[in-house]
């Protein structure tokens, strides 16, 4: 009886985690999970380390549609601070972040000088639609209409860049983190003032 009880067991198991990678629930689950490193503090992103100014010769040109089909250029954003992050919803790292990313945006919304753009990395724009609808967060989701600028780019997601108000490029972070931490926010709220 032990080793049937012990059999049904593995076998229980076997197929959840069968289910758990065979699905969109992979993402999801490890998401979770990635969501309680954050919530302990054990990736708040570091301010000091990635805060720097990279020069450009001329303004970022970036296309973007939301998800209600409306274009935006990054151009309308001058004077503005930018809150930039690439997410996929195949991406547990992303999804971890997600819920730290929509408080800050929620501490912000009504700012005037700062904007959120979430831009998906989903070849399928209807699952990160989906995704943005299921989760009820509070920011749009955009996905690129034309190539990344160069410095814009990177080799992996979650990938967050923050632009100030010249467009310039302040603050570079790949891998997930808590945005929504008192040094961050004090890190906007300063770039806000320049």
């Amino acid at each position: 009886m032990k080793k049937i009880k012990f059999i049904i067991n593995i076998l229980f198991w076997v197929a959840l985690i069968a289910v758990i990678f065979s699905t969109d629930l992979r993402a999801e689950v490890f998401g979770f999970i990635q969501r309680g490193v954050i919530e302990i503090g054990l990736v708040n992103p570091t301010i000091e380390e990635n805060h720097k100014t990279l020069k450009k010769n001329e303004p970022y040109q970036l296309t973007l549609k939301n998800q209600r089909g409306e274009m935006v250029q990054l151009s309308e954003f001058e004077d503005k601070i930018v809150f930039i992050n690439f997410w996929a919803t195949w991406c547990p790292p992303c999804i971890a972040e997600m819920p730290s990313i929509n408080q800050l945006h929620e501490k912000f919304k009504n700012d005037k000088e700062i904007v959120f753009l979430m831009i998906s990395q989903d070849k399928d724009f209807g699952k990160a639609k989906d995704f943005l609808e299921k989760k009820s967060f509070g920011f749009d989701i955009f996905q690129s209409q034309t190539s990344l600028p160069k410095d814009l780019r990177s080799n992996s997601i979650p990938a967050t860049f923050v632009l100030d108000k010249s467009g310039n490029i302040v603050y570079e972070h790949m891998g997930m983190a808590n945005y929504n931490s008192d040094k961050f926010i004090s890190f906007l709220n300063e770039l806000k003032k320049q």
